[in-house]
């Protein structure tokens, strides 16, 4: 599973971790990515969606049905 989120569009962070002694090393933030099944109405069966704790806020507060629409509409497979 990809830690990216359909919905925000979250990808992880790069950068670089630094030391007492100043030596540095690469690493990533990654987003709270987590798989999330919801029924859509409009299409009549589940979804299994990827999202980030935003997303799902999102969906929360947008619906599903509407956020879905705009997927499909961004040609995004769902």
């Amino acid at each position: 599973m990809s830690a990216h989120c359909q919905v925000t569009g979250r990808k992880p962070g790069f950068g670089k971790s630094v030391s007492h002694s100043h030596v540095r090393t690469s690493r990533r933030w990654d987003p709270n990515i987590q798989k999330k099944t919801y029924f859509v109405p409009s299409l009549g069966r589940r979804v299994t969606l990827t999202l980030s704790a935003k997303g799902i806020k999102t969906i929360d507060r947008d619906g599903i049905d509407a956020v879905v629409a705009e997927l499909v509409a961004r040609g995004e497979k769902v």
